[in-house]
């Protein structure tokens, strides 16, 4: 799993039938210290109802249909959790606000 920071979302109105009703994120991977990581931005399938500048935990890869949203379907990231806080080496380094 990562950590990604929701910077936008895309709207797609012909997609696979498996994809029907999936709220499609636009993810920024996020280090521990909520810092946004390089250039990289990929699309992850919402399966928790993130919304845009929250701080979430993507599966990637065939893990990623293993929900009931996305079992069977052709994706390859799924936001699985919101994140409330982080805490590093007994320091919190992120905490929702």
């Amino acid at each position: 799993m990562r950590i990604a920071r929701v910077i936008g979302s895309a709207v797609s109105t012909i997609k696979a039938e498996t994809l029907r009703g999936t709220k499609l994120l636009l993810v920024q991977p996020a280090s521990t210290a909520d810092e946004l990581m390089g250039d990289e931005v990929f699309v992850a399938v919402d399966a928790v109802g993130a919304g845009q500048g929250e701080l979430v935990l993507i599966s990637e890869g065939s893990a990623g249909r293993h929900t009931p949203l996305t079992k069977d379907a052709p994706v390859d990231a799924v936001i699985l959790a919101i994140l409330d806080s982080l805490e590093v080496g007994g320091e919190t380094t992120f905490r929702k606000s």
